[in-house]
């Protein structure tokens, strides 16, 4: 039942978050450009805009429904059912530009839900819980997110779709902040503030990229990113295990589609979509 209700927590805040996302995408291609040069201009800019406190306030409600699924199910199937969000994101994105999907933006979606589909499959097999793991181990987790976070937004840039990279990078930071969360949530108060810097820095990301890309590359990649990070963190952090038979092999295959999805969306050519 605890399980049961972690999942359905995750749902509802997977729902809250992309939603909240899409509505700050809307409202920031509204905007003058953001600089990080200017970062109190650019913060009073967002917060004078109505439609992008909406999308902020409904944001930061399905990041407390998130901390509450975390406090009841294991880290790497509470990611697993968020990743779910894409397509949530591609029904509106669709919806919104009144025509189909390209064929590599609808692969990479097939993919993504495909990989929720076998998911969902594998919990039949139940789950090995694990353990807390040590402050040290998800600190080194952090540095190495950030040293990813410099290689997206440096060298690796140029090769991916418009607003791509920042989407990535900004997914990156969320996935080591939620990493930090759930040691936090078991007790571990010291990593508070890695949260909030995660956070913070995964939010100026993520406004940027809203701005240079259409929201369903930026938030998407995003979305994929925080979601399949935390998913190999809860398997190399905090143990928790694959089970056995061919329940461990339709969670694994999950995994991988899940991030084979985000391959291909990285590489679409979808633009910015004027707000509605």
């Amino acid at each position: 039942m605890t399980l049961a209700a972690g999942l359905a927590l995750a749902l509802a805040s997977t729902v809250a978050l992309n939603f909240g996302w899409i509505v700050q995408h809307d409202a920031v291609a509204t905007l003058p450009q953001l600089s990080l040069r200017r970062p109190l201009r650019a913060l009073g800019a967002l917060l004078r805009s109505p439609r992008w406190v909406i999308g902020f306030t409904t944001g930061l409600g399905g990041w407390a429904l998130y901390i509450g699924a975390l406090a009841l199910a294991p880290i790497s199937l509470v990611q697993g059912v968020s990743a779910g969000g894409i397509g949530l994101l591609a029904l509106i994105v669709q919806r919104r530009r009144g025509a189909p999907l390209s064929a590599r933006e609808g692969a990479a979606v097939a993919l993504s839900i495909a990989g929720m589909v076998l998911l969902a499959a594998s919990l039949a097999g139940g789950i090995v819980d694990g353990r807390t793991t040590t402050t040290g181990a998800v600190l080194l987790w952090i540095g190495l997110s950030i040293v990813g976070v410099a290689i997206l937004t440096g060298p690796v840039s140029r090769a991916l779709a418009g607003g791509a990279s920042l989407g990535l990078a900004a997914g990156t930071l969320y996935a080591a902040g939620d990493v930090a969360t759930k040691a936090a949530v078991g007790g571990d108060v010291v990593l508070v503030a890695a949260v909030l810097a995660s956070h913070g820095a995964a939010f100026a990301a993520l406004q940027l990229a809203f701005q240079r890309g259409g929201a369903l590359v930026t938030a998407g990649l995003n979305t994929l990113a925080t979601n399949a990070l935390p998913i190999v963190a809860g398997l190399a952090l905090y143990h928790e295990r694959l089970p056995g038979g061919a329940a461990g092999a339709a969670r694994l295959a999950a995994f991988v589609l899940v991030v084979a999805g985000a391959g291909l969306l990285a590489r679409s050519g979808d633009g910015p979509v004027p707000a509605t």
